[in-house]
Order: C-alpha cells, then sequence, then structure tokens
C-alpha cells in the first residue's frame, strides 16, 4: 500500500497510530486506499512486539469488580490510579479477585499495581514471576519490589486513644474479615493472631497498643468480622453488640464503610450517636463527612496512593517505598463519654 500511495510505511503508520503528524487531505487518502485493499490498520500485537511497549498496566485487586467501581475508597484510589494513566497515555487492565493466576500470567501490561493484602498471594507471586516492574500497594512488602501504602497500625492507634482520651473503656472493634473464608462473627485472639489480611492485622495491633494506654486488655476487647465486607454486615454485627447486656459505649470501625452501618444500627435501635455511643471509621472517604453525625476517622490518602502507585511504576529506578500519612480527623459522631 505504501508503494501505491507512493509515501513511506512510516507514513502510514502515523495514519493511524500519529494522526496529527500528516495533513487531513494525506490521511484520508491513506485511509481510503486502505479500506479499498481490506486493510484494517496494524496488527496491535505485531505493534506490541516491535516496540517492546504495550501501553498498558495491569490492576490486581483483592476484590470483586464492583467492588472497586463503587467502593467509595477503592473508587478513589483507582480514581488516582487513572489520573496518572490519561497523564501518560496508558490504559489499565482490571484484574479482579476469582480470576486466578491465569489472567496475570497471559495479561498483555508494562507492569502490575497489585492492591492485594493477603499473605502468601499467589497472584502477586505469578506477577513477580513474570519479571516486569510491580508496586505493591498495601500489602506485605515484597523484597525487590516497589511499595505504597499507609502505617495503618500508627492510625489505628491514634483512633483508640482518641476514645481513652474520651473517657472510654467499654469499647469493641467491628473488623473486616481477618481470613479470605468468608467467616462472619466474635474473633477470638487465636483467630485474630491467624489473620492473613495484612492490613487488618496491622489495624488490629494500632487498636490494642492504643487501648492499652487506657489499661484495657485486649482480651476484654469484643471484635467482630464484618463479612462479606460492608455496610450491610456491620450493621447485623453492630445490632449484636448493641443488644448485649454489656454493651459498648463506643466502637472502633475497621473502615468508614462498616462505621456507616454501625450509625444505622444505632439509630434503629434508638441509640443516640454520640451522647450513648461513640463512632470512630477509618478511610476519610466522601461519605464520611456528610453522614448524621459526621464521622470521625482516620483519614488517609486513597487518591495519592494511586497515583504513586503508577509514578512508582514508570519510574526508572527502583524499588521505591512510599508511606504516607494518616490524620484523625474529628467530628460529631465521638464526644466524652456520658456519666453513669
Amino acid at each position: 500500500m505504501a508503494n501505491a500511495l507512493q509515501v513511506s510505511k512510516a507514513t502510514v503508520s502515523n495514519a493511524y497510530n500519529r494522526p496529527d503528524q500528516l495533513s487531513a487531505q494525506l490521511r484520508e487518502r491513506i485511509l481510503a486506499e486502505a479500506d479499498r485493499l481490506g486493510y484494517r490498520g496494524p496488527d496491535p500485537i505485531a505493534a506490541t512486539f516491535s516496540r517492546r511497549r504495550v501501553g498498558a498496566i495491569g490492576l490486581v485487586f483483592d476484590d470483586p469488580l464492583t467492588f472497586a467501581l463503587t467502593d467509595p475508597a477503592e473508587a478513589l484510589f483507582t480514581n488516582g490510579i487513572g489520573e496518572v494513566c490519561e497523564r501518560i497515555g496508558v490504559g489499565v487492565l482490571l484484574i479482579p479477585r476469582g480470576t486466578g493466576t491465569e489472567l496475570v500470567q497471559r495479561a498483555l501490561v508494562d507492569g502490575f499495581v497489585c492492591h492485594c493484602d493477603v499473605d502468601g498471594d499467589v497472584r502477586v507471586d505469578t506477577v513477580m514471576g513474570r519479571g516486569l516492574p510491580a508496586v505493591v500497594v498495601d500489602g506485605p512488602v515484597r523484597l525487590g519490589v516497589s511499595h505504597v501504602g499507609i502505617d495503618d497500625r500508627a492510625g489505628a492507634a491514634t483512633a483508640a486513644r482518641h476514645l481513652i482520651d474520651l473517657g472510654h473503656r467499654k469499647i469493641a472493634v467491628l473488623a473486616s474479615p481477618l481470613l479470605p473464608d468468608g467467616r462472619a462473627g466474635r474473633a477470638d485472639l487465636t483467630r485474630q493472631h491467624s489473620a492473613r489480611h495484612h492490613v487488618m492485622r496491622e489495624r488490629l495491633a494500632g487498636y490494642r497498643e492504643g487501648l492499652a494506654t487506657g489499661g484495657v486488655a485486649w482480651a476484654d476487647v469484643p471484635v467482630v468480622e464484618c463479612a462479606p465486607y460492608g455496610r450491610e454486615s456491620a450493621y447485623r454485627a453492630a445490632v449484636d453488640l448493641l443488644d448485649s447486656t454489656d454493651r459498648p459505649t463506643a466502637l472502633l470501625a475497621a473502615s468508614d464503610e462498616l462505621a456507616l452501618g454501625a450509625l444505622r444500627a444505632a439509630a434503629v435501635r434508638g441509640i443516640s450517636v454520640p451522647e450513648q455511643l461513640s463512632i470512630v471509621g477509618f478511610d476519610d472517604a466522601p461519605p464520611a463527612a456528610w453522614s448524621d453525625p459526621g464521622l470521625t476517622t482516620v483519614r488517609q490518602p486513597h487518591r495519592d496512593k494511586g497515583r504513586a502507585a503508577v509514578e512508582q511504576l514508570i519510574a526508572p529506578n527502583g524499588p521505591i517505598s512510599t508511606t504516607f500519612p494518616t490524620a484523625l480527623i474529628v467530628r460529631g459522631s465521638s464526644a466524652p463519654r456520658a456519666s453513669s
């Protein structure tokens, strides 16, 4: 075709890949001739091999695809990834939970962002085995792989100390799943020690450290797993705690979504927040400021984490480790313990 049009192969390529390099008339002439010959453009697979660059990254995460698109905190993280990808002109291949290692193994990408926090995740092992650039977000640190996260333990300890400073001593914890087995309900110390979700394990350790400053024995703190993760399971867990004879005066929720479920449970049971019950979340996703009352929570920079993950992925030198700070945001859902 290039010979028939008396142009170079590079000019034909530009008609498809860099149209701004050609005049509109020349591009139209090339495309018309291609249509006459039945040519549908460059083979993307062949182009990938010639450039040794795909122009896409793989995003591997722990949750179903619907969660990544709807959960407020996860959506902010994905938004941050999208911002950088748009700026540098690359796409994103979503690889959710349940796809196993096969999709990771055959994914046509230039590198991976792994938002995976389960110890020994075989998908992360598969990523590392491919030898492509990779970044782990929020999960256990892997030797030779870039990492982005926060100090979950310190953030949780700050939340617990906030309740201690307010005079609370009867405190319970609403936890996201500790193991990927779908189990819900109260988690004893043995189950807590066997937790495989890195983030939840770190936050439980932080809660324990913070409560210890007020003389609260961790063995006396009810820890309830909310599964499947979300407001509904947190609502059920909070109802169970609020209906108990030894009702807590405060709840530490491992995420804002769990805290919002607890707020709903308190409203249904006629328990006033914060006068009769204080609730502290974790994330400071947008719904936290719009709840009634506004949610006291630990802020972490979800969008910044997404941006940093892609920027580290494309950085010429690595591995790189970035730990973002957290901050306690005090709103109306926490208050001093009411006197008996």
